[in-house]
């Protein structure tokens, strides 16, 4: 296998290993806890996971646009990469000072669980962060190496907790188990930046490109996981649980889905023509399709004893999310492989999209909710995805025939798996 391949590979492999160690913080979790601890600790993860994107889109994607060369390039890009890491340790370190003052000011165990958040918040992050300076330096075995051994650590640490821990005490193991892979990732990295200059002050500049990535992502990904928030505001925290728990279930698919966008463009970008582009995306986007309603049927199909195995006391009501959950990531198949055409043809046309469809979608959450409750809610995203999924290939229909040159290939946080 050529080089270029076995790094494709460890690219795919290092998303596995993050999306999988999610998915078990969180089944590992939901095993531990009561349903109601359940909802609190979902708070704090969902709560995380927004900040994680809000990370990715201002640091990540622009890092990784970085482009690696001999000589002055090479000092760019490690200067770029220690920037990035200083950056993102000062940003979470004052994130994380403001959520530990929420949560002592909020009562009980929700408070106890965003305390802790605060306190590991900066070691979470840098540790993901890492991820994108690897990726950056061609160098995606280090990346794996790291994400690895986070795997490792953060299921043997919440292994060894206590049936009926609370979120609290859940979440600061969770964070603490992250200090070795920092560590592996810092050590595996300190080569390649070396002696680098590391300087702030692009991050804070007027027209910053991560700027324009955060907005982006804010109208995707972020409106939605602050819907569900919203819910557990507003609603009921066993709300956020009960909808958090069956997206948990479908982790498996936001690899394939994370893997199409980030080497759909380049093997895309290949074909001929239009209709040589929208011919192979239709086959990847209806084999997602296919693939999201057969693991949806094996999920539906459990027994409860496997499911409760699974979530624990959470199972019965993520259960009964089930066919609208799955319906919802049948359609983001099809949407997310109509967005990638976009981004090959034409990837002006997909911020108007993202923008008016993800907020069709937080309002179809919340009016299902009011209307039908927590199935309610499931069956508004399902609405959603596919609304926007049937605008995306429509736009893609509307699209001229584009003149001979160079293809975009790149993707940026817009292109991310957008989940409840």
């Amino acid at each position: 296998m050529s080089r270029r391949g076995l790094a494709a590979v460890a690219s795919v492999l290092d998303q596995a290993a993050s999306s999988a160690t999610n998915i078990l913080v969180l089944v590992l979790a939901a095993r531990l806890s009561s349903a109601a601890g359940f909802a609190d600790f979902t708070m704090v993860y969902v709560t995380f996971t927004v900040l994680l994107g809000l990370n990715m889109a201002y640091v990540g994607q622009t890092l990784v646009l970085e482009k690696p060369g001999p000589g002055p390039g090479a000092d760019r890009l490690a200067a770029a990469c220690r920037s990035g890491l200083a950056f993102t340790g000062a940003a979470s370190a004052a994130v994380g000072a403001v959520l530990a003052l929420l949560g002592l000011l909020l009562p009980g165990a929700t408070g106890r669980a965003f305390l802790a958040l605060g306190l590991v918040l900066p070691l979470v992050l840098l540790q993901d962060g890492l991820r994108y300076c690897f990726s950056a330096l061609r160098a995606p075995g280090r990346a794996l190496a790291a994400d690895a051994l986070r795997l490792v650590c953060v299921v043997s640490a919440l292994l060894l907790q206590p049936e009926g821990a609370p979120a609290g005490r859940l979440v600061l193991v969770w964070g603490l188990s992250a200090l070795p892979a920092l560590a592996l990732g810092l050590w595996l990295l300190r080569p390649s930046v070396r002696g680098a200059r590391t300087d702030l002050r692009p991050y804070l500049r007027r027209g910053y490109l991560g700027q324009r990535f955060v907005i982006e992502f804010a109208v995707g990904n972020g409106s939605s996981q602050l819907a569900v928030l919203g819910l557990g505001v507003f609603a009921t925290p066993l709300a956020v649980g009960a909808l958090r728990g069956a997206t948990t279930l479908f982790g498996p698919l936001n690899v394939l889905f994370n893997s199409a966008n980030s080497f759909g463009p380049p093997v895309v970008g290949r074909a001929s023509g239009k209709r040589g582009v929208v011919r192979l995306t239709a086959l990847m986007g209806g084999a997602l399709a296919v693939t999201g309603a057969a693991w949806a049927a094996v999920l539906y199909a459990l027994p409860e004893r496997a499911g409760r195995a699974l979530l624990g006391d959470t199972w019965r009501a993520a259960s009964a999310l089930l066919p609208a959950t799955g319906a919802q990531y049948a359609v983001m198949g099809l949407g997310t492989c109509a967005l990638l055409t976009l981004r090959v043809l034409n990837p002006k046309a997909t911020l108007s999209l993202q923008v008016v469809f993800s907020l069709l979608s937080v309002g179809l959450l919340l009016g299902g909710y009011a209307v039908w409750g927590v199935a309610g809610a499931a069956w508004g995203l399902a609405l959603g995805s596919a609304s926007k999924a049937a605008a995306g290939w429509l736009r893609v229909a509307r699209l001229p025939v584009p003149e001979p040159g160079p293809e975009p290939v790149g993707a940026g946080p817009a292109d991310q798996v957008r989940t409840a």
